[in-house]
């Protein structure tokens, strides 16, 4: 037994997913479909999918929040997870992806959970602070542009809860973030992210290697 974290290979990714997950054919078809586009690549791994559905299970979330909608696929399967009376609010500036998106909120039944905000994420964000929304949020996503990474996450920390949860998404970059010799504007905002939140002691933290990274972190 190793006492790090596997890499996983092809054999043993399907392995994992044949073994574990357990998808909505209405997230399926919309994986599928998001696999044709261009930007396919931003759309999350549906095994952190359902991760993420399961933290959201745990905490007994009823509103969360979510920055970067892209084709749905997340705020569907956090949807999915809340109960009847939940609430996602989501944030994006695309209206052709989240067209998609729609479509697939609708098909699946829980359009009504999803409050789809079509503005830079910045604004969203500091509009629900001013109308008294401050720690009224049990859960937050961040996948967006990673050099906002740190201002959607102080943004996100004034929202939730205390006791509340904020997962960020790519923080491992395709592991870049540990080649020294790639020193790009991208993987450098997203180095000194993850060294912020490692010396941030408002909350409880954890990098987990699911999919492209998750950093998970409680709010104290």
């Amino acid at each position: 037994m190793s006492p790090k974290s596997l890499g996983v290979s092809p054999q043993l990714y399907d392995y994992l997913l044949n073994t574990s997950l357990r998808e909505n054919p209405v997230l399926q078809q919309l994986r599928q479909e998001t696999a044709q586009l261009p930007a396919a690549r931003m759309q999350i791994a549906p095994e952190q999918g359902q991760f993420m559905a399961l933290l959201v299970q745990l905490l007994g979330a009823r509103k969360t929040l979510e920055i970067g909608t892209f084709t749905g696929y997340s705020a569907l399967v956090v949807a999915l997870a809340l109960p009847p009376e939940g609430t996602v609010v989501t944030c994006d500036i695309d209206e052709t992806t989240t067209a998609i998106a729609r479509r697939y909120w609708q098909q699946a039944g829980v359009a009504d959970k999803i409050q789809l905000h079509l503005a830079p994420a910045l604004d969203t964000l500091e509009q629900l602070l001013e109308s008294g929304q401050e720690e009224s949020f049990d859960f937050a996503f961040i996948d967006a542009d990673k050099r906002n990474y740190p201002h959607y996450y102080e943004k996100s920390l004034q929202l939730v809860r205390s006791g509340g949860l904020i997962a960020i998404d790519n923080v491992l970059w395709s592991g870049r973030v540990a080649d020294e010799t790639v020193t790009d504007k991208r993987t450098e905002a997203i180095r000194a992210f993850n060294r912020q939140l490692h010396h941030d002691d408002r909350i409880t933290l954890s990098l987990v290697p699911i999919a492209d990274g998750l950093t998970l972190a409680l709010k104290c």
